[in-house]
C-alpha cells in the first residue's frame, strides 16, 4: 500500500492548488500546517524540503524507483502528480503542450500579477506606515484584469482552460481567479470565467481542497506581526 504523501501547506492560493490535486486524484496525504503568518517557512526543516522558503512542498514517500522525493513549486508539483497517476494532463502529446502552456501562464502571470494586486491593493495600504501607491494599484489591477481577459476568450472556445477536459491547468488558475473581487475585478464583461469559476467549484474535490484548514486563513490587513514576516523579512 502506498505511504501518504506530506503536504506542506499553508490555506493560501498556491496552497490549494496541491490540495486541490491531492484530492481530485485520490491520493492520500498527511497535512502539515506551515504557518507563514508566524515565519515557519523559515524553519530549517521546512528549507530542506523548499529551499526557497514558499510553500506548498510535498514529500512523496513512494517517489521515483521506490525512493522518497521532496518537491518545491506549486507548478512542478502539479507536473509531478499528474505524472505519477497518470491524471489531468491530457492523454495526447499535443493535449499535454496545451496543458503546459497554460500552467505556465498561471506560474508566470496570473499567479505574480494578482499577488502584487492583492499587495498594493489590500496589503500596503493597511501596513505602518501606509503604502498607498495609486501607480502600482493601477498597475496590476489593470494587468490581472488583462490576463482575465485572455482567458475568458480562451474559455469562450473551450469548457476548460486547456480544452475539453478539467487539467491541472484548471487546478492552478481556479485558485487565484476566484479571488477575483479582492483584486478588484468584473466579470461583467467576461461571462465565459464566470461559467468556468462556477463550474469548477462546484466540484467535490475542488471544494474540499479549498476548504482544507481554511479556519487558518487569516485577515493580513490586521495582523501587523505577519506583514512584518511576510512583506520585510529577508529569506
Amino acid at each position: 500500500m502506498a505511504q501518504p504523501i506530506d503536504l506542506h501547506y499553508w490555506p493560501t492560493p498556491n496552497g490549494w492548488k496541491v490540495s486541490i490535486a491531492l484530492e481530485e486524484m485520490a491520493l492520500p496525504y498527511n497535512l502539515h500546517l506551515v504557518n507563514i503568518g508566524a515565519g515557519e517557512q523559515f524553519e530549517p526543516n521546512f528549507l530542506k524540503i523548499a529551499p526557497n522558503n514558499r510553500m506548498p512542498a510535498i514529500v512523496d514517500h513512494d517517489g521515483p524507483d521506490g525512493q522518497p522525493i521532496s518537491i518545491f513549486e506549486s507548478g512542478a508539483i502539479l507536473q509531478y502528480l499528474a505524472r505519477k497517476t497518470g491524471q489531468f494532463y491530457g492523454s495526447s502529446e499535443r493535449e499535454k503542450v496545451a496543458v503546459e502552456q497554460w500552467l505556465m501562464w498561471q506560474m508566470g502571470g496570473v499567479g505574480p500579477m494578482a499577488g502584487q494586486a492583492h499587495h498594493f491593493l489590500k496589503y500596503a495600504p493597511a501596513m505602518d506606515p501606509p503604502n498607498d501607491l495609486p501607480y502600482a494599484k493601477d498597475r496590476y489591477r489593470n494587468e490581472v484584469g488583462r490576463l482575465y481577459g485572455v482567458l475568458d476568450r480562451q474559455l469562450a472556445e473551450n469548457e476548460f482552460v486547456a480544452g475539453g477536459f478539467f487539467s491541472i491547468a484548471d487546478m492552478a488558475i481556479w485558485p487565484w481567479a476566484t479571488l477575483w473581487e479582492g483584486q478588484q475585478q468584473t466579470l461583467d464583461d467576461k461571462p465565459n470565467l464566470k461559467r468556468w469559476l462556477d463550474q469548477v467549484g462546484e466540484r467535490p474535490a475542488v471544494r474540499k481542497g479549498k476548504d482544507l484548514a481554511s479556519e487558518n486563513r487569516a485577515n493580513l490587513e490586521d495582523d501587523k506581526t505577519a506583514q512584518e514576516i511576510l512583506f520585510k523579512k529577508q529569506g
